[in-house]
């Protein structure tokens, strides 16, 4: 892959932005010019700019100027299923260090050049942290919503009474589940780490700074409490109906005895 690739502005330091576009992304519609080698895909932006390309809806631009970063997001929206708006970014600086250790500093992050593969690979974290952002904020309304029904349980010994908003959270959680361990896939190294073992190290330093293994296992629990909180209420509401609906056939049977006996004794 290291010759596949021959990316790079001369520059000492870029801007780098993830932006959270929609649910999924048609990389392929963007893709035509993409660089050889890479997964996921890098295109070119303006003249010195870069695009990666993520197909759970992240747009990452490198060194992209306002007029070009308008012109290619425009472009990129008309292939969004899902759109978000609006959009969550995130950005971060990115510069050539001095010595030999790549790490976090203040202006940003460090790196000992800013080749294509060391890009894509701060691209990549930084997609995945906004995706966690959108997701954690998401898991917090449903924590606001939910709350309440926990309490009037605790206080009343029953929850909400509306069968359609406690499935709603059940949905929410599975489908957070879904994209975040299957689609974003937090917690797998990206590809081209794979292809490129030198650059694991990096990686683990910018996974760790982003806390993406910490924050992807805190909502994973906040996830099954929220699911099981909503689950335990719906089978609470399954159950008192039940009885209802098992009251109303007694009240049935005893209304038909006592008519016959009406009618006998009539």
């Amino acid at each position: 892959m290291r010759g596949d690739v021959d990316w790079s502005t001369g520059a000492r330091s870029l801007s780098v932005e993830a932006i959270l576009v929609g649910d999924h992304l048609e990389t392929r519609a963007l893709a035509a010019e993409r660089q050889r080698g890479l997964t996921p895909p890098a295109v070119r932006v303006g003249d010195e700019g870069l695009a990666v390309l993520f197909r759970y809806g992240v747009v990452v631009l490198v060194g992209v100027g306002e007029q070009d970063r308008a012109e290619f997001l425009a472009r990129a929206c008309a292939h969004v299923i899902g759109p978000v708006d609006p959009p969550l970014s995130d950005s971060i600086r990115v510069v050539v260090s001095e010595g030999d250790r790549e790490h976090v500093v203040q202006e940003g992050i460090a790196l000992n050049d800013l080749g294509l593969e060391r890009l894509v690979l701060v691209a990549d974290v930084l997609a995945k942290s906004v995706v966690l952002d959108r997701y954690e904020r998401t898991v917090a309304e449903a924590f606001d919503r939910i709350e309440p029904l926990a309490q009037e349980l605790q206080r009343r010994g029953r929850g909400g009474r509306r069968p359609r908003d406690l499935l709603h959270h059940v949905g929410t959680a599975l489908l957070v589940q879904q994209r975040t361990i299957l689609r974003v896939e937090v917690a797998e190294k990206p590809e081209i780490v794979w292809d490129r073992p030198d650059l694991e190290r990096l990686y683990l330093r910018l996974a760790e700074e982003y806390e993406l293994t910490e924050r992807q296992a805190a909502l994973e629990t906040k996830l099954r409490l929220v699911s099981r909180t909503a689950e335990t209420l719906l089978e609470l509401l399954w159950t008192r109906r039940s009885l209802r609906v098992e009251w109303y056939i007694v009240l049935l049977i005893v209304v038909e005895i006592v008519m016959s006996l009406a009618d006998r004794l009539g």
